[in-house]
């Protein structure tokens, strides 16, 4: 039997550690050629020792796979479009990407720091939309040129970015603007056949073992829900040609868990057909809140 992603290219950012390291090893595993990005920052996103995407890349090796390191910096347009050129240069083609890449500084948002706000929509927010931009310039070549690939993103929000997250203003923000990225970007680049969707993923890493200390720690036996290795098979897949029809969706993935998730829908309305009151306005959204599904809990509220 043939593995799932034989022949394919996959380029994985922030895969030095947690999730994309595990996405790595997972893609190596199925058949892919890998581009292991990472820049090496700590958890804040300050200079690191080492440069981990060589580790990874050494034990993709060491298991069999083929796999390349980059440690540029994915939220410039250069890094990124050197992650591209990286891909094309070594094996010639590029199928599949994956935006993982992310750091956090978590903070009351009376404390928040405005160089704490921009740091982190960078990273996230900004480190997915010029990697996702160049690859679609490459693929959209191809598309034009008559060779229409079967490419796919996969990009990383979170829980916080569909429900909030109490100290994580920024972090929340920037993963509620991938979704946002991720259904344009899935309706605008159908046509040269990429298909774009998001993960939100609850795993132990070194972003959540810090701010869920209590529910990331690993069971001394049985299935530990929270390896990030739990969430890779999905992401397999979805940069897989299996997923063909798939896009412009969001799955919550935890565990042995796999959730379809919703997003903004029209809920109870009303109608004047004339400018409303204030007083009438008020009545009237109490009315429809009433008939409404209460929202999701905030995290940490």
């Amino acid at each position: 039997m043939s593995r799932m992603c034989e022949g394919r290219v996959v380029v994985v950012t922030g895969a030095g550690r947690g999730l994309g390291r595990a996405h790595a090893l997972a893609f190596a595993a199925e058949g892919a050629k890998v581009v292991v990005n990472d820049l090496g920052v700590g958890l804040d996103g300050t200079p690191g020792a080492d440069g981990p995407s060589l580790h990874v890349v050494e034990e993709i090796r060491a298991a069999g796979g083929e796999a390349i390191a980059h440690g540029g910096d994915v939220a410039t347009s250069a890094g990124a479009a050197s992650l591209v050129a990286a891909a094309l240069d070594t094996y010639g083609r590029l199928d599949t990407l994956v935006n993982n890449a992310g750091f956090l500084r978590d903070r009351m948002l009376v404390n928040l720091d405005e160089d704490d706000w921009d740091a982190v929509v960078r990273v996230h927010l900004k480190g997915h939309f010029l990697p996702l931009k160049h690859a679609a310039a490459h693929w959209r070549a191809e598309a034009k040129a008559g060779r229409t690939p079967a490419a796919r993103i996969v990009n990383t929000s979170s829980g916080a970015g569909l429900l909030g997250s109490v100290g994580q203003s920024n972090y929340s923000a920037a993963k509620a603007g991938i979704v946002g990225l991720t259904l344009v970007a899935a309706a605008e680049l159908a046509r040269y056949g990429v298909q774009v969707n998001a993960i939100a993923p609850a795993a132990r890493t070194r972003m959540t073992e810090r701010a869920f200390a209590d529910t990331m720690t690993a069971p001394d036996s049985g299935f530990d829900a929270m390896a990030p290795e739990n969430v890779s098979p999905l992401v397999v897949w979805l940069g897989a040609e299996q997923s063909a029809g798939v896009t412009g969706r969001v799955f919550e993935t935890e565990g042995g868990r796999i959730t379809v998730m919703g997003g903004w829908r029209a809920g109870p309305t009303a109608d004047k057909e004339a400018r409303w009151t204030p007083e009438e306005a008020g009545e009237t959204a109490l009315k429809l809140l009433g008939e409404a599904e209460a929202p999701g809990t905030v995290y940490g509220a």
